[in-house]
Formats: structure tokens, C-alpha cells, sequence
């Protein structure tokens, strides 16, 4: 009898922790990436910390920007945000939001 388990991660992780990774690899710094996508520093680090979300567009302009594909920024984006939903509502998970 086949069964259909569906296994769904626990880590809240924002795909800024990714982006990071990504840049630091590149060389480029926080400063550097808003200068280049003309937004301010302060939008730059809450798009790191998950506050900040990766639209389509932003996801495009880091397609540009790091050679990682759009559709990668915005999966991570939809796959976090889902992930947070399903963290607050078992209740073990507090948005610093």
C-alpha cells in the first residue's frame, strides 16, 4: 500500500542567508549590492534577515547581479515564507517582525 508522506522542513531560513553566502563568493559587499540595484543599505539588510521579500523583480536583478536564476531567489522566497506560516502555526516559532 503506497502512502503519499509529504516532509516539510522545520528551519526558518531566510534566503538572504543564501544571498550572503552568494556575495561574500562573489566579493561583492552589502554596500555594493544596494549601490548596485539602487536601494538603500537598509533594504539590503532586510532582505538578509527575511524581513525584506524577494519579489519577482528583485529576484531578476539578482539573476543579473550573481548569475544565480530568478526562479532560485523567488522558490527559497515562497519556500521560507510558507515555512515561517507553518512554524507559527504549531506555535514554536516568534516573527522578530
Amino acid at each position: 500500500m503506497a502512502t503519499d508522506v509529504q516532509m516539510h522542513s522545520d528551519l526558518v531560513i531566510p534566503p538572504g542567508e543564501y544571498l550572503a553566502e552568494v556575495l561574500e563568493d562573489l566579493g561583492i559587499s552589502q554596500a555594493d549590492l544596494a549601490r548596485r540595484m539602487c536601494r538603500p543599505e537598509r533594504a539590503i539588510d532586510e532582505l538578509l534577515v527575511g524581513i525584506e521579500r524577494i519579489t519577482p523583480e528583485t529576484g531578476l536583478v539578482l539573476q543579473r547581479l550573481t548569475g544565480v536564476p530568478a526562479h532560485v531567489w523567488t522558490g527559497l522566497e515562497e519556500e521560507y515564507r510558507r515555512t515561517k506560516t507553518r512554524a507559527r502555526a504549531v506555535g514554536y516559532w516568534v516573527s522578530p517582525e
